[in-house]
Protein backbone atom coordinates (compact mmCIF):
# COMPACT_ATOMS: atom_id res chain seq x y z
CA UNK A 1 0.00 0.00 0.00
CA UNK A 2 1.56 3.58 -0.98
CA UNK A 3 2.13 6.30 1.43
CA UNK A 4 -0.17 8.87 1.83
CA UNK A 5 -0.55 11.28 -1.53
CA UNK A 6 1.34 9.04 -3.38
CA UNK A 7 -1.64 9.58 -6.19
CA UNK A 8 -0.59 13.62 -6.02
CA UNK A 9 3.00 13.10 -6.83
CA UNK A 10 2.17 10.90 -9.76
CA UNK A 11 -0.52 13.69 -10.84
CA UNK A 12 2.57 16.43 -10.82
CA UNK A 13 4.70 14.04 -13.34
CA UNK A 14 5.00 13.16 -17.00
CA UNK A 15 6.66 9.99 -17.11
CA UNK A 16 8.75 8.84 -20.23
CA UNK A 17 11.93 6.90 -21.31
CA UNK A 18 14.80 9.47 -22.37
CA UNK A 19 16.33 7.10 -24.91
CA UNK A 20 14.86 4.03 -26.74
CA UNK A 21 17.14 1.54 -25.79
CA UNK A 22 16.53 2.94 -21.62
CA UNK A 23 15.63 0.37 -19.04
CA UNK A 24 14.34 2.81 -16.38
CA UNK A 25 11.56 5.98 -17.59
CA UNK A 26 12.63 9.24 -16.28
CA UNK A 27 9.68 11.57 -14.87
CA UNK A 28 9.32 14.88 -15.43
CA UNK A 29 7.70 17.49 -13.13
CA UNK A 30 4.88 19.30 -14.84
CA UNK A 31 5.24 22.71 -12.70
CA UNK A 32 8.97 23.31 -13.08
CA UNK A 33 9.92 21.05 -15.78
CA UNK A 34 12.89 19.21 -13.84
CA UNK A 35 13.12 15.73 -14.65
CA UNK A 36 14.88 12.73 -12.64
CA UNK A 37 14.49 9.06 -12.66
CA UNK A 38 10.76 7.49 -11.62
CA UNK A 39 11.33 7.24 -8.09
CA UNK A 40 8.05 7.95 -6.10
CA UNK A 41 10.03 9.05 -3.19
CA UNK A 42 12.39 11.19 -4.71
CA UNK A 43 9.37 12.71 -6.56
CA UNK A 44 7.92 13.69 -3.52
CA UNK A 45 11.21 14.39 -2.01
CA UNK A 46 11.30 16.97 -5.60
CA UNK A 47 7.51 18.33 -4.97
CA UNK A 48 8.07 19.27 -0.65
CA UNK A 49 10.89 21.65 -2.42
CA UNK A 50 9.34 22.97 -5.84
CA UNK A 51 8.15 26.58 -5.65
CA UNK A 52 6.33 26.27 -8.13
CA UNK A 53 4.19 23.27 -6.92
CA UNK A 54 3.35 24.31 -3.79
CA UNK A 55 2.25 27.76 -4.56
CA UNK A 56 -0.44 26.23 -7.48
CA UNK A 57 -1.62 23.85 -4.15
CA UNK A 58 -1.85 26.76 -2.06
CA UNK A 59 -3.93 28.49 -4.63
CA UNK A 60 -6.29 25.73 -5.59
CA UNK A 61 -5.75 22.91 -3.56
CA UNK A 62 -5.12 23.66 0.29
CA UNK A 63 -5.79 19.96 1.50
CA UNK A 64 -2.84 18.25 -0.77
CA UNK A 65 -0.98 16.11 1.62
CA UNK A 66 2.03 16.77 -0.68
CA UNK A 67 1.38 21.01 0.51
CA UNK A 68 0.51 19.56 4.48
CA UNK A 69 3.94 17.76 4.61
CA UNK A 70 5.92 20.78 3.39
CA UNK A 71 4.42 23.18 5.88
CA UNK A 72 3.80 20.75 8.63
CA UNK A 73 6.51 17.76 8.40
CA UNK A 74 4.14 14.83 7.27
CA UNK A 75 0.83 14.74 5.33
CA UNK A 76 -2.30 14.92 6.19
CA UNK A 77 -5.14 12.69 5.40
CA UNK A 78 -7.31 14.12 2.79
CA UNK A 79 -10.90 15.41 3.86
CA UNK A 80 -13.81 13.43 2.52
CA UNK A 81 -15.51 15.55 0.11
CA UNK A 82 -18.83 16.88 1.26
CA UNK A 83 -20.43 16.93 -2.30
CA UNK A 84 -20.26 13.77 -4.27
CA UNK A 85 -18.24 15.16 -7.64
CA UNK A 86 -17.01 18.57 -5.58
CA UNK A 87 -13.10 17.11 -6.42
CA UNK A 88 -13.74 16.91 -10.37
CA UNK A 89 -15.47 19.79 -10.27
CA UNK A 90 -12.39 21.52 -8.75
CA UNK A 91 -10.28 19.92 -11.33
CA UNK A 92 -12.39 21.13 -13.88
CA UNK A 93 -11.99 24.22 -12.42
CA UNK A 94 -8.42 24.41 -12.37
CA UNK A 95 -7.81 23.14 -15.96
CA UNK A 96 -10.16 25.79 -17.41
CA UNK A 97 -9.29 28.43 -15.09
CA UNK A 98 -5.24 27.75 -14.83
CA UNK A 99 -3.09 27.70 -12.33
CA UNK A 100 -2.62 31.07 -11.19
CA UNK A 101 0.00 31.11 -7.66
CA UNK A 102 1.44 34.11 -6.50
CA UNK A 103 5.40 32.77 -7.58
CA UNK A 104 7.26 33.50 -10.85
CA UNK A 105 8.46 30.47 -10.95
CA UNK A 106 4.34 28.96 -10.86
CA UNK A 107 3.17 28.13 -14.72
CA UNK A 108 0.13 29.51 -15.69
CA UNK A 109 -2.05 27.46 -18.44
CA UNK A 110 -5.78 29.88 -18.93
CA UNK A 111 -7.39 28.54 -22.16
CA UNK A 112 -8.51 31.56 -24.19
CA UNK A 113 -12.21 31.56 -25.30
CA UNK A 114 -12.38 32.17 -29.06
CA UNK A 115 -14.72 34.44 -30.72
CA UNK A 116 -16.47 34.78 -33.94
CA UNK A 117 -17.21 37.35 -36.06
CA UNK A 118 -18.05 37.45 -39.70
CA UNK A 119 -15.51 38.01 -42.10
CA UNK A 120 -16.17 37.28 -45.54
CA UNK A 121 -18.36 35.20 -48.26
CA UNK A 122 -18.21 33.58 -51.34
CA UNK A 123 -20.65 32.44 -54.34
CA UNK A 124 -19.13 29.22 -56.64
CA UNK A 125 -20.55 28.10 -60.09
CA UNK A 126 -19.29 24.54 -60.38
CA UNK A 127 -19.48 22.35 -63.02
CA UNK A 128 -21.04 19.03 -63.39
CA UNK A 129 -19.24 16.50 -61.04
CA UNK A 130 -17.24 13.81 -62.94
CA UNK A 131 -16.98 10.43 -61.09
CA UNK A 132 -13.75 9.02 -60.40
CA UNK A 133 -15.69 5.75 -59.19
CA UNK A 134 -15.78 3.50 -56.04
CA UNK A 135 -12.74 3.36 -54.03
CA UNK A 136 -11.59 1.73 -50.62
CA UNK A 137 -13.15 5.12 -48.90
CA UNK A 138 -16.36 5.32 -50.93
CA UNK A 139 -17.38 6.81 -54.06
CA UNK A 140 -14.48 9.55 -55.24
CA UNK A 141 -16.20 13.08 -57.78
CA UNK A 142 -14.39 15.29 -59.17
CA UNK A 143 -16.17 18.98 -59.15
CA UNK A 144 -13.90 22.44 -61.05
CA UNK A 145 -14.61 25.66 -60.08
CA UNK A 146 -16.06 27.70 -63.09
CA UNK A 147 -16.17 31.06 -61.45
CA UNK A 148 -17.30 33.08 -58.52
CA UNK A 149 -17.37 36.74 -56.65
CA UNK A 150 -16.16 37.08 -53.29
CA UNK A 151 -16.31 40.13 -50.90
CA UNK A 152 -15.49 40.57 -47.19
CA UNK A 153 -14.32 43.08 -44.65
CA UNK A 154 -10.59 42.57 -46.12
CA UNK A 155 -11.36 43.17 -49.54
CA UNK A 156 -13.53 41.65 -52.81
CA UNK A 157 -12.93 39.90 -55.99
CA UNK A 158 -13.75 37.01 -58.13
CA UNK A 159 -12.61 32.90 -57.95
CA UNK A 160 -9.91 32.32 -60.74
CA UNK A 161 -11.79 29.49 -62.95
CA UNK A 162 -10.20 26.24 -62.56
CA UNK A 163 -10.63 25.34 -58.83
CA UNK A 164 -10.83 22.03 -57.80
CA UNK A 165 -12.81 20.04 -55.14
CA UNK A 166 -12.60 16.33 -54.46
CA UNK A 167 -15.27 14.97 -52.97
CA UNK A 168 -15.37 11.52 -50.98
CA UNK A 169 -18.91 10.17 -50.62
CA UNK A 170 -19.72 7.57 -47.85
CA UNK A 171 -21.90 4.98 -47.66
CA UNK A 172 -24.55 7.11 -46.03
CA UNK A 173 -23.95 9.63 -48.31
CA UNK A 174 -21.97 11.83 -45.57
CA UNK A 175 -19.52 14.21 -48.61
CA UNK A 176 -16.05 15.17 -47.53
CA UNK A 177 -14.95 17.85 -49.10
CA UNK A 178 -11.39 19.00 -49.90
CA UNK A 179 -11.13 22.35 -52.45
CA UNK A 180 -7.95 24.05 -53.81
CA UNK A 181 -8.68 27.61 -55.44
CA UNK A 182 -7.29 31.27 -56.20
CA UNK A 183 -9.02 34.42 -55.22
CA UNK A 184 -8.15 37.28 -57.51
CA UNK A 185 -9.06 40.55 -55.41
CA UNK A 186 -9.98 43.61 -57.38
CA UNK A 187 -6.77 45.75 -56.76
CA UNK A 188 -4.73 47.17 -59.68
CA UNK A 189 -2.70 45.09 -59.72
CA UNK A 190 -4.53 42.22 -58.65
CA UNK A 191 -3.69 39.86 -55.36
CA UNK A 192 -3.81 36.24 -55.97
CA UNK A 193 -4.54 34.41 -52.94
CA UNK A 194 -4.77 30.34 -52.62
CA UNK A 195 -7.12 29.25 -50.50
CA UNK A 196 -7.84 25.40 -49.50
CA UNK A 197 -10.72 24.16 -47.82
CA UNK A 198 -11.65 21.10 -46.01
CA UNK A 199 -15.34 19.84 -44.37
CA UNK A 200 -17.84 17.47 -44.07
CA UNK A 201 -21.92 17.85 -45.17
CA UNK A 202 -24.09 15.41 -43.55
CA UNK A 203 -27.54 14.77 -42.63
CA UNK A 204 -30.15 12.19 -43.27
CA UNK A 205 -29.72 10.07 -45.86
CA UNK A 206 -33.23 11.12 -47.86
CA UNK A 207 -32.06 14.91 -47.17
CA UNK A 208 -28.23 13.86 -48.67
CA UNK A 209 -30.47 12.27 -52.23
CA UNK A 210 -31.87 15.52 -52.49
CA UNK A 211 -29.04 17.17 -52.32
CA UNK A 212 -27.30 14.90 -55.01
CA UNK A 213 -30.04 16.08 -57.61
CA UNK A 214 -29.40 19.58 -59.03
CA UNK A 215 -32.78 19.34 -59.86
CA UNK A 216 -34.04 19.17 -56.08
CA UNK A 217 -31.40 20.70 -54.11
CA UNK A 218 -33.08 24.48 -54.43
CA UNK A 219 -36.26 22.75 -52.43
CA UNK A 220 -34.24 21.40 -49.86
CA UNK A 221 -33.67 23.61 -46.20
CA UNK A 222 -30.29 24.51 -45.20
CA UNK A 223 -31.31 24.12 -41.65
CA UNK A 224 -31.90 20.16 -42.56
CA UNK A 225 -28.43 19.17 -43.11
CA UNK A 226 -24.91 20.97 -41.94
CA UNK A 227 -22.24 21.61 -44.79
CA UNK A 228 -19.33 22.90 -42.36
CA UNK A 229 -15.38 23.96 -43.51
CA UNK A 230 -12.21 25.11 -42.84
CA UNK A 231 -10.36 27.25 -44.59
CA UNK A 232 -6.52 28.47 -44.40
CA UNK A 233 -4.79 30.87 -47.15
CA UNK A 234 -1.74 31.57 -48.38
CA UNK A 235 -0.04 34.62 -50.32
CA UNK A 236 2.99 36.16 -51.37
CA UNK A 237 1.17 39.80 -51.95
CA UNK A 238 2.89 41.70 -49.24
CA UNK A 239 -0.94 43.21 -48.80
CA UNK A 240 -2.59 40.55 -47.70
CA UNK A 241 0.25 38.81 -45.66
CA UNK A 242 -2.10 38.71 -42.59
CA UNK A 243 -4.08 36.38 -44.24
CA UNK A 244 -1.32 33.56 -44.18
CA UNK A 245 -1.54 32.94 -40.49
CA UNK A 246 -5.52 33.31 -40.12
CA UNK A 247 -7.64 30.42 -39.58
CA UNK A 248 -11.64 30.42 -40.62
CA UNK A 249 -14.61 28.14 -40.20
CA UNK A 250 -17.70 28.26 -42.34
CA UNK A 251 -20.96 27.26 -43.32
CA UNK A 252 -22.12 26.48 -46.29
CA UNK A 253 -25.70 25.83 -48.76
CA UNK A 254 -25.93 23.75 -51.78
CA UNK A 255 -27.93 25.54 -54.72
CA UNK A 256 -28.22 23.44 -58.03
CA UNK A 257 -25.04 24.10 -59.49
CA UNK A 258 -23.97 26.87 -57.31
CA UNK A 259 -22.59 26.59 -53.91
CA UNK A 260 -22.64 29.32 -51.35
CA UNK A 261 -20.78 29.80 -48.43
CA UNK A 262 -20.19 32.63 -45.66
CA UNK A 263 -16.96 32.20 -43.64
CA UNK A 264 -16.11 33.45 -40.49
CA UNK A 265 -12.47 33.59 -38.92
CA UNK A 266 -10.91 32.42 -35.52
CA UNK A 267 -9.69 35.35 -33.37
CA UNK A 268 -6.19 34.50 -32.78
CA UNK A 269 -4.29 35.59 -29.93
CA UNK A 270 -0.62 35.82 -29.09
CA UNK A 271 1.16 36.11 -25.36
CA UNK A 272 2.26 39.65 -24.70
CA UNK A 273 6.40 38.14 -23.75
CA UNK A 274 7.57 40.40 -20.90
Amino acid sequence: MGRIGDADVHAAFVEFRAKENDKCLSAQCIYCQSVRAKNTSRQRVHLLECPAYLNAMKEHNPDNPILHEAVNGSPAHPPQSKTPGSAKKRDHETMINGFQGDSSGTRAFPIPKPTLERDFQMSVQLNPKISVGPGIWGQRNWVGFISGHWNGRWGKGTIVPGGQDSQLVAPDLSTHLSANYLLQTHDHPAAYIAVKTEGWRVGPRDVLEKLMDPAQSDEVDPKSYSFRINVSMETGDQRYLHLNTGMWVGSGIRRGTEGEAFCIPVRMWHEKLM
